[in-house]
């Protein structure tokens, strides 16, 4: 069964139920702890009692600087809230480390975007090194993925869209929480990937919802196919898409067809001021949660909660 890692300012912790026990290591990074299992271990399965688990502020389990890589539309109900039909070739993109923020901190939207959306995925942390040209079977992915985290790929739409500018749009600080577990994998763990849940709710009201039987691309497939041109190290996180259920959503096919036959300008204050009627764009004062769990909670990665505010 994984075991729950959780980091706070004072160091790493093993979790257990409702209580935590520091974690005996010299880590400092999450690669560090990685390589660290047997101080996992042996925190695991003290006979301390430990610290309420809810008495720690807790830190992103996956430190910076690392790479940070995501997969787009990689859910079924995704690509069709994306308007997408057909065969979806899978499509890789950066995010800025500095973006990877804690699961209790505000996300920031900046004073330029207006539409700012919410992306719960999950995120595979790597354990060991992939270098370029590998091939990852099914059979291979626990010995290159250490662990599992929720994350968020918080997306300002109106940069992403008018510039087709990924790396900006994403890369803001804060717009990757993460955590609060690192849920550190045993042998056979990877084979519930497909009953993991994915939920994430704004102010309590359901927003996606769906498992990874969603899923389009697998891990070993996504991590063969990014090993063609990106290498990987221990502690690098790959975000692995997000289901339907984001407040961005494609046009109906004839607005989006009258949309084409119009200047760039035209087209996107058009679009833009039907998106400002839409009230589910994040706004300061909400407050995201996001779990990913299986169904019988042997594999739980945690709660993230994360208050919504705007830039001073």
């Amino acid at each position: 069964m994984s075991t729950n890692v959780l980091r706070t300012a004072d160091g790493w912790w093993a979790v257990r139920g409702e209580r935590a026990v520091p974690v005996p290591t010299k880590a400092v990074t999450t690669a560090e702890l990685i390589a660290d299992r047997a101080a996992v271990q042996e925190a695991a399965r003290s006979d301390e009692t430990g610290t309420p688990v809810a008495g720690l502020v807790a830190l992103s389990p996956v430190t910076t600087p690392c790479r940070v890589v995501a997969q787009m539309v990689n859910y079924r109900s995704h690509a069709r809230d994306s308007g997408f039909t057909g065969d979806i070739p899978p499509a890789f993109f950066r995010k800025a480390s500095g973006s990877v923020s804690g699961p209790a901190e505000a996300v920031v939207r900046p004073s330029h975007v207006r539409f700012l959306d919410y992306e719960v995925e999950l995120g595979l942390v790597m354990g060991a090194s992939l270098p370029v040209g590998t091939v990852v079977e099914e059979r291979d992915l626990p010995s290159y993925v250490a662990g599992l985290v929720v994350t968020n790929d918080v997306s300002a739409r109106d940069v992403q869209l008018t510039k087709t500018q990924f790396y900006e749009s994403k890369s803001y600080p804060t717009f990757t929480p993460t955590g609060p577990y690192l849920a550190l994998l045993e042998p056979g763990d990877l084979d519930r990937l497909p009953d993991l849940r994915l939920r994430l709710s704004v102010n309590g009201e359901p927003r996606q919802d769906r498992t990874l039987a969603d899923m389009i691309v697998r891990p070993a497939r996504a991590l063969t196919l990014l090993a063609r041109f990106q290498a990987l190290d221990p502690g690098d996180l790959l975000l692995t898409g997000t289901p339907g259920g984001t407040a961005l959503k494609a046009p109906p096919k004839a607005v989006e067809k009258l949309g084409a036959l119009l200047p760039p300008a035209v087209k996107w204050k058009a679009f833009f001021r039907s998106q400002a009627r839409n009230p589910r764009y994040l706004r300061a004062g909400d407050l995201v949660t996001a779990t990913i769990s299986t169904p019988d909670g042997l594999i739980d990665l945690g709660e993230q909660r994360t208050p919504v505010t705007d830039a001073r």
